[in-house]
């Protein structure tokens, strides 16, 4: 059914639009928030009577629209992404990166206006991305990846796991060998000597 919205409708239109939309959506969703009614002469009529006002108002979100164009298409947007030594990104730098950046600078803009051009960004360098405003308002921004690459710990001798003794461990284990032996070995012998003697 044909619907005039009385106001902006996110995904759907601006106030004043004519919208063909499903008859549930209207009657369960639109009409008891007022936020649009049934397309008829008589509604046609009143929003005709406030053409100029609405008008007005599209013309102030244009005016706003450049102003934030301006402001988008001057940034230095930087993002530091995990990466490998070699500088090889483990993620990609999607939409949801880049708005949670414009969000932390204060851009309060819908994600699903942001395109990256080329889907998705796995390298690091210069890039650039969309920013959809209003109507025929488009911001190209330009933002710079770069590697944020993790040092590797060093592994400390107790947490190495079943690795070889060294060279000088093995000669020193062996040395006491040796010497436990000859201690032994001059032990028995001077036993033999006293039994022999007593004899």
């Amino acid at each position: 059914m044909k619907v005039i919205l009385n106001e902006d409708v996110k995904y759907l239109g601006e106030e004043g639009d004519i919208k063909n939309v499903a008859k549930g959506y209207a009657r369960n969703y639109l009409f008891p928030r007022n936020l649009a009614v049934p397309c008829n002469e008589f509604t046609l009529a009143h929003f005709e009577s406030r053409k100029e006002e609405i008008e007005a108002k599209k013309a102030a979100k244009r005016q706003d629209a450049a102003g934030l164009k301006e402001k988008l298409e001057a940034l230095s947007i930087k993002i530091l992404m995990p990466a490998g030594p070699n500088g090889k990104l483990y993620g990609a730098v999607t939409t949801q990166t880049l708005f949670d950046e414009l969000q932390k600078l204060n851009f309060d803009i819908e994600r699903k206006r942001i395109e990256i051009l080329g889907q998705t960004v796995k390298s690091t360098g210069v890039h650039k991305a969309i920013v959809k405003l209003y109507e025929n308002t488009s911001a190209e921004i330009s933002f710079t990846v770069e590697a944020q690459i993790a040092e590797e710990k060093p592994v400390k001798a107790s947490e190495k796991k079943g690795r070889r003794p060294r060279r000088d461990e093995e000669a020193s284990d062996e040395q006491i060998l040796a010497e436990e032996n000859s201690v032994t070995e001059e032990a028995v012998s001077e036993e033999i000597q006293n039994s022999e003697s007593e004899n």
